[in-house]
């Protein structure tokens, strides 16, 4: 589809058709939603009113994209298999819906030369109205002084079920009037919520209990939190056993740890 004969609303519902069933979602935002909000330094160089999509995982990615993707052999090393596997989805999503678009792809594990970030995935998230980052200045007379604390965000289904994983840049399609930027779910309102929140997110990451801080309506699989508590040099080793890859493999294991959502993974 030309780009002229493109909107908001069949962009959206051209990568629904292709990634919901794969345990994506979409929404889209204004470039200048997102720079608004950031220093210049951190500004995407586009229109103010270009149109972007992030895309999220949900917990059943995992079974309905990942164990397929390893089940069909399609693992080739050297890159961290989720990863991999979330490139292999969007990018034949965008190949399939937009052929000849120029649409630039940009994943929450990849940096610049700088080594700063291609997009920052909360930032994106938050204003698109996908899910709330909850950072430390939403929190009323903080109790932690000058201490640095990472922010977090809730998805107002997920919890803190879910990940961020991609940006899409539409340089060639302009979103009007029409999109209206939304505001995202407070899912935790209360100062009490927020720093509970916070302190698990940024003490006690680990244990996950930030992830509950609402009642989701889905979790990972009990598979699925085998796999991400385990250190990401061992996960290789774990889906031999499963049967996912050969015995014999001699691909090196990734050291990447994608389970920080600092970086959107999750």
């Amino acid at each position: 589809m030309a780009a002229s004969n493109l909107n908001v609303e069949s962009v959206i519902g051209l990568l629904n058709d292709r990634l919901t069933k794969l345990g994506f979602e979409v929404y889209p935002l204004k470039i200048g939603w997102y720079n608004s909000v950031l220093p210049p330094t951190l500004h995407l160089s586009y229109p103010d009113d270009t149109l972007a999509v992030v895309v999220l995982s949900t917990p059943a990615m995992f079974e309905q994209a990942f164990l397929p993707f390893l089940e069909q052999r399609c693992y080739q090393g050297l890159s961290d298999p989720i990863d991999q596997c979330v490139k292999q989805c969007v990018t034949s999503a965008v190949s399939q819906c937009f052929p000849g678009q120029k649409v630039d792809v940009r994943y929450d594990y990849e940096l610049l030369p700088s080594r700063k970030p291609k997009f920052l995935a909360q930032t994106a998230a938050h204003v698109s109205g996908a899910a709330f980052y909850y950072q430390k200045a939403d929190v009323t007379d903080q109790p932690w002084a000058e201490k640095k604390m990472f922010g977090v965000c809730v998805h107002p289904r997920f919890g803190g079920w879910f990940a961020i994983r991609a940006l899409l840049l539409f340089g060639d399609i302009t979103a009007g009037f029409e999109l209206v930027q939304p505001v995202p779910p407070d899912s935790v309102p209360s100062r009490e919520g927020r720093i509970k929140l916070l302190e698990a997110f940024n003490f006690h990451w680990q244990d996950w209990t930030y992830r509950d801080i609402i009642s989701p309506v889905q979790t990972y699989s009990q598979k699925q939190r085998d796999y991400f508590s385990t250190p990401p040099a061992q996960r290789l080793t774990l889906l031999r056993t499963w049967g996912y890859l050969p015995s014999d493999s001699d691909q090196p294991d990734p050291t990447l740890d994608t389970e920080s959502q600092e970086t959107g993974h999750g």
